[in-house]
């Protein structure tokens, strides 16, 4: 069964701030909770509470939400998009926070030979990209912008690896890629960029954790946000170690994740009215043109701490 092997009961033995003992943290290589693990830096302060670290590693937003719908993990990170899916989906979380907008870290990439040269020309081509992650909504907004829609193109439903094989060889016409992929496809292939998330999205990160988590621990909660505002300040003014760390997570040249950070940054904001109306924009975009099934209302994964 489809995530059979990445189920990991979290131990809830009783509602008090020492009682849990193994926080269990989703995350993808290349994102902010890949620095922290192989940094160690939540590891060294849970100690301090006798709380475990375990990391369960996705390929992507759509899937970690799905392990943190099942109970496999207590906290994720993902673009804008995989929340409202797994929203729809009837996963139970809550938004702890999202990073500054780092809207030229996503694109929407063709050939250099392409005959495609803006959004425009996407009409009856077909464009890869995972369903549900946040070049979901980049396509979905660069269409309606350009005056078409999302039935005027063939969607390619395929996770990074599978989509770059897929354009590498011309069986798509175009790629929706977030960093580091777009980085390092950029780097490697004849490629250019038809547009990129710049005036159309705010390509945020959003920080989630499970509703029981969140509100059984909410001072692990905000241990793990200082942490994340620590690790964000760190990252942001020390890039070549940035750099080395993620190459060596994902097995990308560091020169190739140099060029990733030179536009995006790190951070960590609480939750307000603006982004969750941002968000509320998102579902009921998807929700119109049927890519979720039901109306979602994303005020009720808000979380609001109790501490301190």
């Amino acid at each position: 069964m489809l995530f059979a092997s990445l189920l990991v009961v979290s131990i809830y033995s009783s509602f008090s701030f020492g009682e849990v003992k193994t926080i269990n943290i989703g995350y993808q290589k290349a994102n902010i909770f890949a620095l922290l693990k192989y940094r160690g830096t939540l590891e060294n302060e849970f100690k301090k509470h006798d709380v475990n670290i375990r990391w369960i590693e996705f390929p992507a937003g759509p899937q970690m939400l799905e392990g943190l719908n099942v109970g496999s993990i207590d906290l994720a990170a993902t673009g804008d998009a995989p929340p409202i899916f797994a929203q729809a989906a009837q996963a139970d979380f809550v938004y702890l926070g999202h990073s500054p907008a780092n809207p030229k870290s996503e694109a929407i990439i063709v050939p250099n030979d392409s005959s495609i040269k803006s959004i425009n020309d996407l009409k009856g081509k077909r464009v890869a990209l995972n369903k549900g992650s946040d070049v979901n909504y980049l396509l979905v907004a660069a269409l309606q912008h350009a005056g078409l829609n999302y039935r005027d193109i063939t969607p390619v439903y395929l996770p990074p690896s599978d989509a770059r094989a897929a354009f590498e060889k011309g069986v798509v016409d175009a790629w929706a890629i977030w960093d580091p992929f777009l980085a390092e496809v950029e780097t490697n292939l004849p490629v250019h960029q038809i547009v990129n998330g710049e005036n159309l999205v705010p390509h945020y990160t959003f920080f989630l954790a499970s509703r029981h988590f969140a509100e059984k621990s909410p001072k692990y909660a905000e241990v793990i946000i200082e942490q994340l505002v620590k690790q964000s300040e760190w990252a942001n003014t020390h890039p070549q170690e940035t750099a080395e760390i993620l190459a060596v997570s994902t097995g990308l040249d560091k020169a190739i994740w140099l060029k990733a950070l030179q536009r995006a940054q790190y951070g960590f904001k609480r939750m307000d009215d603006e982004t969750l109306v941002g968000q509320q924009k998102i579902a009921d975009i998807f929700t119109k043109i049927g890519l979720i099934p039901n109306a979602v209302d994303v005020k009720q994964a808000r979380w609001v701490s109790e501490v301190n």
